[in-house]
């Protein structure tokens, strides 16, 4: 009977604790995206007043439509989507072949090859930053899209996670394909690909999410909004009208119109990202 008054109360304290802490989580990142939705909807009057205003007093929808019109919204949205699909498919396909290859092909001085990629994941992308611009300057790239996206094809995180997958994926499997006589292209597309949705799956999604939230390099690389992307957009945006004072209104109008299209990509794939950043953990 003690046991299981133990087990109960045990049972009771885990689940209250874990509600907390979903409670806590849930304040810290649902507080600031109320704030930001309710503000795209006021006016400047409301956003400047003490003490806050926490529900507009009138609903001001013009916010979104000044957000792309004020500047060339759609154009940097156009930028964005480029710099994005392109950089992304870039390193999804280093990532995977060069995971392929360091799993499944022999050659001398693997490991070596290997740690430099673990020494480049290491490093900061900020440190590389000066080199990385004084190249570019040099080749005539700046304010072009070639200077933004071959500098961000990195693909040292893609390369490790990939890695570690297919080295949980069944050996006799592997072995199998082999003995039928599959070469290393049909094995790739035939037998490990196939087992690896899900982690490619986690694997895009980061990468779309990373590339699409990019500011510094896009920042440093464009002079004007042919090449801008959005999130140097919406830094353009608090600067128009009155530099001094910042109407709020529609950089949160711009920046809820930034989320929404990777935010809808996150929440459909979300599952499978989940199971694909899983799949190695447990074996057996």
């Amino acid at each position: 009977m003690t046991d299981r008054l133990n087990r109960l109360d045990n049972a009771f304290w885990a689940k209250f604790f874990g509600y907390a802490a979903m409670v806590c989580v849930l304040i810290v990142i649902g507080v600031p995206l109320f704030w930001l939705l309710i503000t795209s909807f006021k006016t400047r009057g409301d956003i400047y007043v003490q003490p806050a205003v926490y529900w507009p007093h009138t609903w001001h929808a013009e916010n979104y439509s000044e957000a792309t019109t004020t500047l060339p919204f759609w154009t940097f949205l156009r930028n964005s989507v480029i710099v994005t699909l392109t950089v992304a498919s870039v390193k999804f396909v280093l990532g995977v072949l060069s995971a392929y290859g360091l799993v499944f092909l022999r050659f001398p001085g693997k490991n070596v090859v290997f740690l430099v990629i673990i020494a480049a994941l290491m490093v900061p992308n900020q440190i590389t930053v000066i080199s990385n611009y004084a190249l570019v300057a040099q080749l005539g790239w700046r304010n072009t899209m070639q200077g933004i996206i071959i500098p961000l094809c990195g693909v040292a995180f893609g390369t490790f996670l990939m890695r570690n997958h297919f080295l949980s994926l069944p050996a006799e499997v592997i072995e199998a394909a082999r003995m039928d006589g599959a070469r290393w292209w049909r094995l790739l597309t035939r037998v490990v690909l196939p087992m690896s949705g899900p982690t490619m799956v986690a694997f895009a999604v980061i990468t779309l999410v990373n590339e699409w939230n990019e500011y510094l390099w896009p920042f440093l690389m464009a002079d004007g909004p042919n090449v801008a992307t959005l999130p140097v957009g919406l830094t353009l945006l608090q600067n128009t009208e009155n530099p001094s004072v910042t109407n709020w209104g529609p950089v949160m109008a711009g920046t809820l119109l930034t989320m929404l299209p990777i935010l809808i990509v996150f929440l459909a794939l979300q599952r499978h990202m989940i199971k694909g950043l899983t799949s190695g953990a447990v074996k057996g």
